[in-house]
């Protein structure tokens, strides 16, 4: 199945948003690493309903009024990653995990590497909130979007000033 697409300015550079079918496929970084996420061909596609929806969901995450996604995903990756993704769904709105936090809750303690690594191929940033995974001494570790975009996302979350413009 091809892949739709449309752009989006935010708060923390130019967003890729990709829907496959009529579930959300990717959030994309503007200077994301070819590869990081693996698709198929892409289209635009400006009226795409489920790209339009998060379009709006994400005006209002960096607004400040949402805290939760309403939106159909569609995770491609191992079985691993998608129960890595699937827990970074439940890292509540404002609060942070770390790599071996995860790697307990998904049952696989050990796996805090692979966690890592998982973690760094999620391919719906913001929605599957990545950026909520810190290091376990408290400091910000890799994200695909930059750690001043990571930065960002995690201020917005713990109730600072609105961002300008949102």
């Amino acid at each position: 199945m091809t892949y739709t697409c449309i752009t989006l300015a935010s708060p923390v550079g130019e967003l890729k948003l990709v829907a496959k079918g009529s579930r959300l496929a990717a959030i994309l970084w503007e200077n994301d690493k070819p590869g990081r996420v693996r698709l198929g061909p892409m289209s635009e596609a400006p009226d795409n309903e489920v790209l339009q929806r998060t379009a709006q969901q994400l005006g209002e995450y960096f607004a400040g009024t949402r805290q939760t996604f309403e939106l159909e995903l569609d995770f491609a990756g191992t079985e691993f990653q998608k129960k890595v993704w699937m827990a970074l769904l439940t890292i509540p709105f404002g609060e942070t995990r770390s790599y071996s936090q995860i790697a307990a809750q998904i049952g696989n303690p050990s796996a805090v590497r692979a966690v890592g690594a998982a973690n760094g191929r999620n391919p719906i940033s913001i929605v599957a909130p990545c950026h909520r995974v810190i290091g376990a001494s408290g400091q910000l570790t890799g994200f695909a979007g930059g750690l001043e975009a990571k930065q960002t996302l995690l201020s917005l979350e713990s109730q600072t000033p609105r961002l300008p413009g949102f």
